[in-house]
């Protein structure tokens, strides 16, 4: 059950962090998009040893206008000049993500797209991977990592993402390895910290870590040009509000990039068990010390511990509180629970906070369902096993529209709301 859950979830991330153009497009700008595309991933078939060029979905979050380089079985995109167009259905929830509808499997993506023809295809290629997953011998993973949310687990991936951005800017071989022994020897630290680390972490840089680095290939920038991106995508991403499920887009791009000048065809020799920790050792030949401990401290300071370790003791504390202020409304006082029959999800992967053994919050999300459709921009309550997410309590009720602090819910037909009056709870009900 939660596998289907995790391949109906949807990730919103690279349209937050990348410049944009305007929604209003014609045709022609739509179809040089997809012949961007096509021409990208054949000129890259390379990678995986295949054209991953397929169904693209191009959509207006706010008209839902669809344009694509395909029809649906559906009927529902029409071809005008060079281009199928038509009006996704309420149903589909809009997000950069791979999506089975209308008797085919697409890479969706949110219109407006990145105003650069490099940041574009980096994200059309992302999305082509999760498309071609499958067949290229790989599941979908989903773990969120929560202790990337904890004090120790952000220094060090702190620390490992500074010795990447040194590595990226080294001017020589031996040099360039000493900072990616000393990013692993971060890593390994931070994995033996927290028992199920390796595992968590290994399994989203396998689904999230491939398709981005997928994507970093198929925008074919110059060596100056991709330094500069993942320099500047890793800086970006320091200002997250959390890690949990964004790291896998910084860590695999910039090690498959450093190692595809050493082998450029790395990624085929992985699989969908393969340990990329212990891949990437071995790939850049590298030993790292017998104690990691002694080994991450005497070289910290080099990537700016001090700072880091300040900045996080900080964070901690205010964690804390807000970690309080989220139980209390969502799990200590009245709040309305819905439980999932065949939910899709989007969401915003940068800023979800674990809550103990409660579940996550996330502060922006989407879910359609049977039930109909909620809408959350500030807090709602994922439970541990993804069966159910809870709101704080309906401040109004209008017929099939429900409405809380911070969030709406618009019922399907057979659907209401009740409250239970021992408890003060609210449950979804179905008639």
């Amino acid at each position: 059950m939660i596998r289907k859950f995790i391949m109906a979830a949807t990730l919103l991330l690279l349209t937050h962090v990348l410049p944009a153009q305007q929604t209003d497009m014609s045709g022609e700008i739509i179809a040089s998009y997809l012949e961007e595309a096509k021409r990208a991933t054949k000129k890259s078939r390379h990678l995986w040893g295949t054209d991953l060029y397929g169904p693209l979905l191009l959509v207006d979050p706010d008209t839902r206008q669809a344009y694509a380089n395909v029809s649906d079985s559906a009927g529902v995109l029409r071809l005008q000049g060079e281009v199928y167009t038509g009006t996704l259905p309420a149903h589909i929830s809009i997000a950069n993500t791979s999506l089975r509808w209308g008797g085919k499997h697409w890479a969706m993506l949110m219109l407006p797209l990145p105003a650069g023809r490099e940041d574009r295809l980096n994200l059309m290629g992302h999305e082509l991977f999760h498309v071609a997953q499958a067949a290229l011998g790989y599941k979908q993973f989903n773990p969120s990592n929560d202790h990337l949310d904890q004090k120790q687990g952000r220094i060090y991936l702190r620390l490992e993402l500074e010795a990447l951005t040194k590595a990226l800017q080294s001017p020589s071989r031996p040099i360039r390895k000493m900072h990616l022994a000393n990013a692993l020897t971060f890593r390994k630290y931070r994995h033996a910290l927290y028992p199920d680390a390796a595992t968590a972490e290994n399994q989203l840089e396998l689904n999230e870590g491939l398709a981005e680095y997928t994507g970093l290939i198929i925008s074919n920038r110059p060596k100056a040009q991709a330094v500069a991106h993942l320099t500047g995508s890793i800086h970006a991403f320091l200002s997250n509000p959390t890690f949990v499920r964004s790291f896998a887009y910084q860590t695999v791009p910039v090690y498959g990039y450093l190692l595809s000048g050493l082998d450029k065809d790395w990624n085929k020799s992985t699989r969908v068990d393969t340990h990329l920790t212990d891949f990437f050792i071995a790939a850049f030949g590298l030993t790292l010390p017998a104690d990691l401990k002694n080994a991450a401290l005497t070289v910290a300071e080099e990537y700016n511990a001090q700072t880091i370790i300040q900045e996080e003791t900080e964070r901690d504390e205010e964690r804390k509180r807000i970690m309080a202020a989220y139980k209390k409304v969502l799990v200590e006082l009245p709040h309305l629970e819905i439980r999932f029959e065949n939910m899709r999800i989007s969401f915003d992967p940068r800023n979800l906070m674990p809550l103990e053994d409660k579940g996550t919050v996330y502060p922006n999300i989407t879910v359609t369902d049977k039930w109909g459709v909620l809408k959350v921009n500030k807090q709602a309550l994922m439970s541990p096993n993804w069966d159910r997410i809870s709101v704080t309590p309906p401040t109004s009720i209008e017929g099939s529209y429900v409405e809380g602090d911070g969030w709406t819910l618009e019922l399907s037909e057979g659907y209401s709301i009740q409250k239970d009056e021992q408890s003060g709870n609210f449950a979804l009900r179905k008639h």
